[in-house]
């Protein structure tokens, strides 16, 4: 088993965009037809947080080969589905210390899933926020939820590294009406 190393890059050269981006595609683009809230960053998006030095990237390598990476910042704007606001009311203590972090997404190459590449990427990113005593936010899809347990796989690494507390701090639920019978309205 190769041994994993993480970097963390403010910018992902742009001849490694290309690669990372078949790697969330590959790891995302199921959940186009899984989740109701769009879950793909468009490619120009994706790019554009690859470059942005605002986003950290924490790179896995395997054999000196990119396999993985999980984005985190501290510049909440740089999340457009997410309120800053909401944030900055939640943790006021560290808001006012700029120790409020979002994890945007994380993901690992399918050949590389089982492997270590997850948690040295966590383990990294644990380590900025147990030295910062930060607040992160995160958010995964109910069908991620419910179909591969990432909350409970996430929570548990957690534990395993830092005295941390974890909650549930908002849901949203979509609704779908399916409209049947003849066309005509009721009591009409």
């Amino acid at each position: 088993m190769s041994e994993i190393t993480v970097t963390v890059e403010a910018a992902v050269p742009e001849e490694r965009i290309a690669m990372f981006h078949r790697l969330y595609e590959e790891a995302f683009g199921p959940l186009r037809a899984k989740a109701i809230a769009r879950q793909v960053l468009h490619p120009e998006e994706f790019r554009e947080e690859m470059v942005d030095p605002r986003v950290q990237k924490y790179v896995a390598h395997a054999d000196g080969e990119p396999i993985g990476v999980t984005t985190l910042t501290r510049h909440l704007e740089t999340v457009p589905w997410i309120s800053p606001d909401y944030f900055a009311a939640r943790y006021p203590e560290h808001a006012a210390r700029d120790a409020i972090y979002y994890a945007g997404f994380t993901l690992v190459a399918p050949s590389a899933r089982q492997g270590a590449a997850f948690h040295a990427m966590i383990k990294s990113v644990v380590q900025i926020l147990v030295a910062e005593r930060a607040a992160v936010g995160w958010d995964i899809c109910s069908y991620n939820n419910t179909r591969f347990s990432f909350a409970d796989s996430l929570r548990a690494v957690l534990d395993e590294q830092a005295n941390v507390e974890v909650a549930v701090e908002d849901s949203q639920i979509y609704y779908a009406a399916r409209f049947t019978g003849d066309g005509a309205t009721k009591g009409g």
